[in-house]
């Protein structure tokens, strides 16, 4: 696995950027761009899957997201139902367990049952005893909302008595968002040259590595993820040491 090999990171987030401008430059509508881009998470998916890399967390559709035109978002939805019927074998047979953040329940029905089913069904991948690549899909997801829910959940117990407010680590905290059970991201990778977060893992990416790149996320294949992860085993992680202490 990738913990055992210097270089590698354990988890990989990416924010995919640029569908809909690929598909402007090439006089296409934007939803063929969206149709190029899930052939690159495909691609990436097998490929962090295949060089050891334990999470990989896609950032699919934003709680913002929902504002675009009612045609895309609901050529989107389609497409997430179209990609979670045909990626099912490849998901079940080598070791890849589905995940899901978000506000999912805000996702049509067909949409959220196919999700909900492939889930359960993947549940026996990338446990303790099986080592296997962790895919989680940011869906109707919001780096803020899933703060704010994880302060009210313990709160609430916290209100109840089940939780003293000095007891809160940021373990704790941790453990209380969609993630849980997952190492922060170690690297995140942005397509089509934005320079922003966008609201998303706003606390898992605290040490994150940033790697931009102006390739749009259709055109993002093997050797794009090559030179990202090229690029990250060159960084000095120091995580507030020196880069004495790092080294000794």
């Amino acid at each position: 696995m990738a913990a055992d090999r210097p270089g590698v990171p354990r988890h990989v987030a990416v924010i995919m950027d640029g569908n809909g401008r690929w598909a402007q430059a090439r006089g296409l509508p934007r939803l063929q761009g969206h149709e190029e881009g899930a052939n690159s998470v495909r691609e990436i998916t097998r490929a962090c899957r295949e060089k050891g890399i334990e999470a990989l967390t896609l950032y699919s559709f934003s709680t913002e997201n929902w504002k675009r035109p009612a045609d895309e978002v609901a050529g989107l939805m389609a497409l997430l139902a179209r990609y979670l019927g045909q990626e099912r074998a490849e998901i079940l047979d080598n070791g890849v367990r589905l995940n899901a953040i978000g506000q999912t329940d805000k996702l049509p029905a067909p949409v959220r049952l196919a999700l909900k089913e492939l889930m359960h069904a993947s549940r026996k991948n990338a446990r303790p005893d099986k080592p296997g690549m962790v895919l989680t899909l940011a869906l109707s997801y919001g780096g803020r909302a899933e703060i704010v829910e994880a302060a009210r959940t313990l709160a609430k117990q916290c209100q109840t008595g089940r939780l003293r407010p000095d007891a809160i680590t940021e373990d704790l905290f941790s453990n209380s968002l969609g993630t849980a059970g997952l190492p922060d991201p170690d690297l995140l990778i942005r397509t089509s040259g934005e320079l922003r977060l966008s609201n998303f893992l706003l606390w898992q990416l605290a040490y994150a590595e940033m790697y931009v790149t102006e390739t749009h996320w259709p055109d993002f294949r093997r050797p794009q993820l090559d030179l990202a992860l090229a690029a990250y085993g060159g960084r000095e992680r120091r995580f507030g040491k020196t880069g004495a202490q790092v080294n000794a």
